[in-house]
């Protein structure tokens, strides 16, 4: 019996460390983007190609929270598409997201509309929208255990 981890695990592992490169302190985000267990590009939360983090420079606040990063999904999806590399999924090998918090409604929707048909995340993240639509759309939502989503979504 091996002690190997899962693919999942493996992946997530990785996002984690990928993470490790946010720009801002507020909080890390790390995620990537597989197919057939290849990995088709990362991306992690930070400043805006070309202007200065904000843990460097302060963080811009609205309603709580800091707006000034572009976030870790939609970093992975401007990647890839920067480097031309396709994203969506095939019949046979779906994409899919590794993120190690699971998306807010804007970085959901570009998620779904790139065709990836599953999400793995390793803690939830303030938006339960995510888990209706997910449904509906047909799009497998992977993470923690119920008691980790917000109360109503278990």
């Amino acid at each position: 019996m091996s002690n190997r981890n899962s693919w999942d695990q493996y992946f997530m592992d990785i996002a984690r460390q990928v993470a490790s490169r946010a720009t801002c302190d507020r909080k890390h985000v790390g995620a990537l983007l597989v197919r057939d267990r290849t990995i088709l590009s990362t991306g992690y939360n930070g400043a805006i190609r070309g202007l200065p983090h904000c843990d460097d420079v302060g963080h811009m606040m609205e309603n709580g929270h800091c707006v000034a990063t572009v976030h870790a999904e939609a970093n992975a999806i401007l990647q890839a598409a920067k480097n031309g590399v396709r994203i969506d999924s095939e019949r046979e090998k779906p994409t899919t997201l590794y993120t190690t918090a699971s998306p807010c409604w804007p970085c959901f929707k570009l998620i779904a509309n790139t065709g990836v048909r599953r999400i793995v995340y390793g803690e939830f993240y303030r938006d339960p929208r995510i888990f209706e639509y997910a449904g509906r759309l047909e799009i497998e939502l992977v993470g923690p255990g119920p008691e980790e989503r917000p109360a109503g979504e278990r």
